[in-house]
């Protein structure tokens, strides 16, 4: 599925600047990490604050690795997140049990079968591809488009390794429903910066034939 506009999430959002700033910049969504080994990890206090900030129509995105669900339930207690991505072996009954819409992220390399693994998740609102690595999370590391299925039957998200300079080559390719950017758009792990995103949203523009 494509759409007209290319979807665009900012992830591994720590601090109140960057939430602004990503906002600002043109972000359709943003995303916390509730995954305690990264460097981006965040609070429940912390996002909760974050998440404050969000104003109608930029989407609040939680990312969990293989998360106790019992924790997961506490977060969404607490923090409004509309959207959950989960990055680690869960299975479909664990990602559904939480009665939100959800993400599973595939980390793609030679021999995976996309479409098989998407007909395991029937419940899910989209696929995030990303790059195989041995580590959860993603690993800011461009994987092989011409791995992708020329056809998928839920939206894509597509991820790993991009930044303004490669993301309007990977949408004329891929052609996803969104990108997602971490790495690629900051000054330090989990300091976004400001000109970075911006020039990131106005390669995904230009490749949307918006500018």
């Amino acid at each position: 599925m494509k759409a007209m506009r290319t979807r665009i999430k900012i992830c591994g959002l720590t601090r109140s600047q960057d939430v602004l700033d990503a906002v600002r910049a043109g972000a359709d969504a943003v995303g916390f990490v509730f995954y305690p080994p990264s460097p981006r990890a965040v609070s429940l206090e912390q996002a909760r604050e974050l998440c404050a900030l969000l104003p109608p129509f930029v989407t609040s995105v939680g990312l969990f690795v293989n998360e106790a669900p019992e924790r997961v339930r506490e977060i969404l207690a607490e923090v409004p997140l509309d959207l959950l991505q989960f990055h680690g072996d869960e299975e479909p009954a664990y990602c559904e049990s939480f009665g939100r819409p959800y993400m599973k992220a595939a980390r793609v390399r030679a021999g995976f079968d996309l479409l098989n693994y998407a007909a395991r998740y029937p419940g899910a609102c989209g696929l995030l591809v990303d790059a195989w690595v041995n580590a959860y999370g993603g690993g800011g590391e461009v994987f092989d488009w011409n791995l992708l299925p020329e056809s998928n039957s839920v939206p894509l998200v597509l991820a790993g390794g991009l930044n303004a300079a490669n993301v309007g080559e990977a949408i004329r390719r891929v052609r996803p429903w969104a990108v997602d950017v971490s790495s690629g758009v900051e000054a330090g792990k989990g300091i976004k910066d400001r000109v970075l995103m911006e020039a990131f949203v106005a390669g995904v523009q230009e490749a949307d034939g918006r500018k």
